[in-house]
């Protein structure tokens, strides 16, 4: 299955498309390449009141829920995202310790994934370079990303070998066309969220461009 795992809907500030816009244009997109699912990682919020369900139904489509909180040690992709860990912590805030993060989302059956950790200011890698301790709860991080440029992925790309980490792909869209740019193939079936996150977790998928996944 093939799964945008990086976008970005008007829920979010700086978003400037809904999720019905984002399935009406992925419709079009459908016709040439294969696409099964996107994730809608909202910037410092978890969007509890939507419910997507219709949509995904209409359009047969994967369409789930998750966060990009901004941490100490850059930006982080929150799946799973649960009412254990949004009592724990205040996504407003902007200054969250990625490490305890990573670590609750772990405890709590979710998974925390460092989004773009090539880029400066905001990517891990940076934060690491400078002795920043991110302690056991990293498995993953966002390998390829589609607002990245490619010396930024490369940095990435870089991380994930030599942390032995599993690498996703997202296309980190803030409009239509932007969608689907880079995104996750996983080997096995996902129908659900904990699907999704118990998949994340064995590291038996890898980042896909969009041409990859051509038909």
């Amino acid at each position: 299955m093939i799964i945008d795992m990086h976008v970005h809907s008007d829920v979010s500030d700086d978003g400037m498309a809904s999720v019905e816009t984002y399935m009406k244009w992925l419709a079009r997109l459908r016709r040439k390449y294969r696409i099964d699912g996107i994730v809608f990682t909202e910037h410092r919020l978890f969007n509890r009141e939507a419910d997507y369900d219709a949509l995904a139904r209409e359009y047969d489509m994967l369409i789930f829920k998750g966060t990009e909180a901004d941490t100490d040690c850059g930006h982080v992709l929150c799946y799973g995202m649960n009412e254990k860990v949004l009592s724990q912590f205040d996504l407003k805030n902007v200054h969250l310790s990625g490490r305890d993060l990573l670590s609750a989302m772990q405890d709590a059956g979710g998974i925390g994934v460092p989004a773009h950790p090539g880029r400066r200011r905001i990517g891990l890698v940076e934060h690491l370079d400078q002795g920043y301790d991110i302690g056991q709860a990293l498995r993953a991080a966002e390998q390829l990303n589609g607002g990245s440029s490619p010396q930024e992925n490369a940095r990435a790309q870089q991380l994930v070998v030599e942390r032995q980490l599993s690498g996703i792909g997202g296309s980190d869209a803030h409009f239509v066309s932007a969608v689907g740019k880079f995104m996750t193939a996983f080997k096995r079936p996902i129908r659900t969220v904990q699907d999704l996150v118990e998949q994340l977790y064995t590291g038996d998928y890898h980042p896909i461009s969009l041409e990859e996944a051509k038909f």
